[in-house]
């Protein structure tokens, strides 16, 4: 990234983010302008925090409660939790070498399958697009506490504030979330504090609660097997968001440092935030609560928790504070989503077509804003079908989403690993290693999304098949598989009568598929040449597979080199200052580093 005078310049005592705020663009041509590392580290925290807190867990519990019942909204949010954690860390490890623009997707393309990650980019930019409208949908849902009509009316709003936001800078998109995510923080901790204080007795009947609501009629574990499976694909729609900090890394300061510590915060923040949460809603709201969720809504139990605390106007605040959370979420999604379609259409070969790489002069890529956010009217077919029922279907399209892009982690992670190792390079150089998921991190991660995805569409087809649940949870692979043999065939290469040689229109193709590959590397799966000579003799391939050679991927390219002078300079003096002064204003700073 070009840096301007003032960020060559020491300062060594203004605030970190007046220095950040001075970059200026880093501009190629008139045209096309890079995407700009414009989001500090309290920003990149407060993000992996939105990516997690959202409609997800304030509104996606009272689903699963009323689905799975008590024990199994706990125990399988705590298993996704886990398996979320472990995927997280394998994508912080190559994010942190390669912070690039796409993230995942590129590591899949590199490290696994071009095909591949090419099905797996446009899955997870449809996987944004949708959220944006699922997020919408639920402000709707949300409004029917209050008892608005024409909630519609409301979700427009709410995209358009949206799209001028992302439209901006990414500076204000980061700033938005920031403190929507602040608020959120906020009002998690008083929830938990809350609902200790409603389970001890203070409520509106004045009783005791305990596990009284673990024991009643249904409970714990509502519809069996059943009810458990289906809170699987609540609970990943929940968790979904985290693997695109990795997305983050593109225009984050100093990745090398800052995206380790946001990885490793995670680990607390799926603890504290989801199974206290989670294990205090299923002790103090009932799973047959009245319209906690049917076909026309859906209550949030955070809202109920409220409630019982016998104050209505707390109720909504609350209620408040959800709304704030859909508006986060869902600027959490365009952004992500418009990412990926940049990515898509800068990757070589080019997957999506030149317009969206185009940006504005603060770094926006503003056709691919406008691109992701026109599947949001999706959202409006709410009233035609019930806003609960649609926002279900929509809830298991994104999770299952989610799932396939946290397996395709595990998949680029394993491949990147075994290159890593392959090509004699030290572990010593990773500049950020979880060393306790070596060896097993990638393997589990696979191994334990695919059984999640096969298992947790059970509902809808036992004991009767049901075409549009059926549909919602499992549309997307076979799209997938069409997309990966689609591209498969459309870039098969053409192969010369002499091995080792391509056409000029194989070798961008290779260059695509790692950087550094012959046309060996290209295994048909049905090769029809015969010997001639002691030489052997290609025609055209009609069919071959990408999977990535590991022992010739170029490893060294994209690598980030951290920046010691400048800026990172200067912060690092600003911080040690603060945590080496005196006792009680280091204790007071390191505090403020933990929480903030």
């Amino acid at each position: 990234m070009a840096s301007s005078s003032k960020a060559n310049s020491p300062e060594p005592r203004q605030e970190v983010e007046e220095i950040y705020g001075g970059l200026e663009a880093n501009v190629e041509d008139p045209v096309h302008h890079r995407l700009h590392r414009g989001l500090s580290a309290r920003q990149v925290q407060m993000i992996a925090i939105a990516g997690t807190i959202g409609t997800g867990l304030f509104l996606g519990t009272g689903r699963s409660l009323a689905q799975g019942g008590p024990a199994s909204i706990l125990i399988c949010y705590a298993i996704v939790g886990f398996i979320v954690y472990v995927t997280l860390l394998l994508l912080g490890e190559m994010a942190t070498q390669y912070p690039v623009a796409g993230s995942f997707n590129a590591y899949a393309t590199r490290f696994f399958s071009p095909s591949y990650g090419f099905a797996l980019s446009w899955n997870y930019w449809f996987n944004d697009a949708v959220s944006v409208a699922s997020d919408l949908t639920a402000a709707q849902l949300v409004l029917e506490f209050w008892n608005v009509q024409h909630a519609w009316v409301v979700s427009l709003v709410f995209w358009v504030f949206l799209v001028c936001i992302n439209a901006i800078h990414v500076r204000a998109y980061g700033e938005l979330e920031y403190w929507l995510s602040s608020l959120k923080v906020v009002t998690i901790v008083i929830f938990i504090v809350l609902g200790i204080i409603v389970n001890a007795g203070v409520n509106q009947e004045h009783e005791y609660i305990g596990f009284r609501n673990w024991h009643i009629p249904g409970a714990p574990f509502v519809d069996g097997f059943r009810g458990f499976a289906k809170v699987f694909v609540t609970a990943s729609f929940a968790y979904g968001g985290t693997e695109s900090l990795g997305i983050t890394a593109g225009e984050t300061k100093n990745p090398s440092r800052n995206m380790p510590r946001v990885v490793r915060f995670v680990f607390w923040r799926i603890l504290l935030f989801y199974l206290l949460s989670i294990f205090l809603i299923g002790l103090n709201i009932p799973w047959d609560y009245p319209n906690l969720s049917n076909r026309s809504t859906t209550t949030s139990p955070f809202t109920l928790v409220f409630q019982e605390a016998g104050s209505t106007a707390a109720a909504s605040f609350m209620n408040t504070v959800i709304m704030t959370s859909v508006l986060s979420a869902g600027n959490h999604a365009l952004f992500a989503g418009t990412r990926v379609l940049y990515g898509l259409s800068t990757a070589t070969p080019r997957q999506a077509p030149a317009l969206f790489s185009r940006t504005t002069s603060r770094g926006v890529p503003l056709a691919a804003l406008l691109a992701t956010s026109s599947i949001s009217a999706l959202c409006f077919g709410s009233s035609f079908i019930g806003s609960g029922q649609l926002w279900g279907w929509l809830q298991n399209i994104v999770g299952v989403s989610n799932q396939i892009a946290w397996l395709s982690i595990g998949l680029a992670s394993w491949r990147f690993r075994k290159a890593w190792v392959a090509q004699g390079r030290s572990l010593d150089e990773l500049k950020f290693r979880p060393a306790w998921t070596w060896p097993w991190g990638p393997y589990f991660v696979v191994i334990s999304v695919s059984v999640l995805i096969l298992v947790q569409g059970w509902s809808s087809v036992i004991p009767t098949f049901v075409v549009a649940d059926f549909f919602s949870f499992y549309i997307e692979i076979p799209v997938m598989i069409v997309m990966i043999f689609g591209w498969m065939l459309l870039r098969r290469p053409t192969l010369s009568k002499l091995d080792g040689e391509t056409t000029a229109g194989n070798e961008g193709y290779d260059r695509a598929a790692n950087n550094s590959r012959d046309a060996t590397d290209l295994t048909p799966l049905l090769d029809d040449g015969t010997a001639e000579g002691g030489r052997k003799t290609r025609k055209r391939s009609w069919w071959h597979h990408d999977v990535v050679d590991i022992h010739t991927v170029n490893l060294k390219k994209d690598e980030y080199e951290e920046d010691t002078t400048g800026q990172d300079r200067v912060e690092d003096e600003i911080r040690e200052g603060r945590l080496k002064g005196s006792r009680w204003s280091g204790i007071a700073w390191r505090l403020y580093y933990w929480v903030v």
